[in-house]
């Protein structure tokens, strides 16, 4: 045995042990630490350039100390990492996720099982479809539901608009969607995934067919009115799309009044429900998804607003034969299942063979803290935006765009509201940029009606009153500061 080999093996054994682990994990106790309670920096000064020269090394030839890997981590990785469990930290829809949730993730990297093959993983694929059944069960669908985690939302997306795919163009997997393909119908706020998997899926997004929005909320009369002139054209009708929580501004489409259209006509309908779905834990919100029950398919990602550490996301299908289908592979080095049994493989209905057992870290989260804890989070995080809300709407220099529907708000600083639109534009995305390189909290932009806004989303339990009315303070200073005089 030479010599590099000795060491590395000797360097694997060390790994192993509990001081190795400890000093790993005294990584993430002092980053809780230092970010739960509101000190430092939000996000990083640093600009891509800087962060890029740090790691701008050869490639290391040799082992090094194990403490020399953590001091570097320390250093040169969390110094300049995003701070999600800030309490100011209002920007994307990613989680501060949930500790108990966070140590399963070394769990799930030590076992590495794959959950495409029940031999592979004989636990793991047990407990993502038990989740799955939880989460159908939730949703309103009956026994004969199931579904498979995904690497995102938009996976979770693609895949029910596969199954749709394969209802309309059963031959599709084989003979491709031909020359005349079917449209896809969604609201003009649906996520940027709708147009995605449209597009991987070979339909072609020129046969996307947007439908207005009332009040950032699909306009259903539009809806029946598009149907009626696609039909009358002879248009086929693959899929029709419905958001719950849309990225823009959280809103919820109809689910209800849509999925009656959608049974009248006979469509497949798909609810994107990645952000806004957890409302169905909640006895507060949950009637903002009803209805639900009448899509065929559901994206839902638990690593928002179950606040699970990415990525956790699934897809649920009313019939799970539907998922199996458009998945319909002949692989019999994998897959084993017997004439008339139900697979345990998840391979069969996923569109990815090495996958992780998600489901693991979502299953100990419900353990830990209850499905009903779940959903008074969702409602925290919800009466956080609402009290943001209240509080703009009492001050002069801001305006809001909506009330939230769920833990989203966009609004619009106008200052002394004698500025025009265009200048207010450039105004608010300068406004955006320097409060973040700031350091004191974090939000994001968007553009909506066609005006350039301000957008928080609401993803940590721990922030405060105190902490929206810094924010907002802030806001204010920074953007009298930055009007021309």
């Amino acid at each position: 045995m030479n010599t590099r080999l000795s060491q590395l093996l000797a360097d694997l054994e060390q790994d192993t042990s509990a001081d190795v682990a400890n000093a790993f994990a005294g990584l993430v106790v002092d980053y809780f630490a230092a970010t739960r309670t509101g000190d430092g920096r939000v996000s990083t000064a640093s600009t891509p350039s800087e962060i890029a020269a740090r790691f701008d090394e050869p490639l290391p030839q040799s082992s090094r100390p194990v403490a020399e890997v953590i001091a570097r981590l320390e250093r040169d990785v969390l110094a300049d990492c995003n701070r999600l469990m800030h309490p100011r930290s209002m920007g994307h829809q990613v989680s501060a996720p949930l500790p108990a949730a966070v140590w399963t993730e070394a769990l799930t990297g030590a076992l590495n099982q794959s959950g495409a093959v029940w031999e592979m993983s004989p636990v793991g694929t047990i407990i993502e479809t038990q989740v799955v059944r939880w989460m159908c069960e939730l949703a309103g669908y009956g026994p004969g539901a199931g579904g498979t985690f995904t690497s995102g939302g938009t996976e979770a997306t693609f895949a029910g608009l596969l199954a749709a795919r394969q209802a309309a163009l059963p031959d599709a997997w084989t003979q491709g969607v031909g020359a005349n393909p079917p449209v896809v119908i969604c609201g003009e706020h649906a996520h940027y995934g709708v147009a995605r998997a449209v597009g991987e899926l070979g339909i072609g997004t020129g046969n996307t067919v947007v439908v207005p929005s009332r009040e950032h909320r699909m306009d259903v009369d539009a809806l029946e009115r598009t149907i009626g002139e696609l039909v009358r054209n002879r248009r086929a009708i693959m899929a029709v799309v419905a958001t719950a929580g849309s990225t823009a501004t959280g809103s919820f489409d109809d689910l209800d009044a849509i999925g009656r259209v959608c049974e009248a006509q006979g469509l497949w309908l798909h609810v994107d429900g990645a952000h806004g779905a957890s409302a169905l834990l909640s006895s507060r919100h949950r009637g903002r998804v009803a209805g639900i029950a009448r899509a065929r398919s559901i994206a839902w990602d638990p690593h928002k607003l179950m606040l699970m550490p990415l990525t956790a996301s699934v897809v649920l299908v009313r019939e799970e034969r539907d998922l199996e289908a458009a998945f319909s592979q002949h692989a019999p080095y994998l897959f084993h299942a017997r004439e008339g049994e139900r697979a345990w493989d998840q391979g069969v209905r996923s569109f990815t063979c090495s996958r992780r057992i998600d489901a693991l870290k979502v299953w100990v989260a419900i353990q830990r803290y209850g499905a009903l804890a779940l959903g008074s989070l969702y409602d925290h995080l919800c009466a956080t935006a609402q009290a943001l809300f209240d509080m703009l709407e009492t001050r002069p220099d801001f305006r809001v765009l909506h009330a939230p529907e769920s833990n989203i708000l966009c609004f619009r600083y106008v200052g002394t509201r004698h500025r025009p639109d265009a200048e207010l534009d450039a105004l608010n995305l300068e406004l955006r940029t320097r409060y973040n390189l700031g350091g004191d909290g974090w939000i994001t932009s968007t553009v909506l009606g066609g005006r350039r806004v301000l957008r928080v989303t609401m993803m940590n339990p721990r922030t405060t009153s105190a902490d929206l009315a810094r924010v907002v303070d802030g806001l204010s200073r920074l953007g009298a500061d930055l009007e021309p005089r």
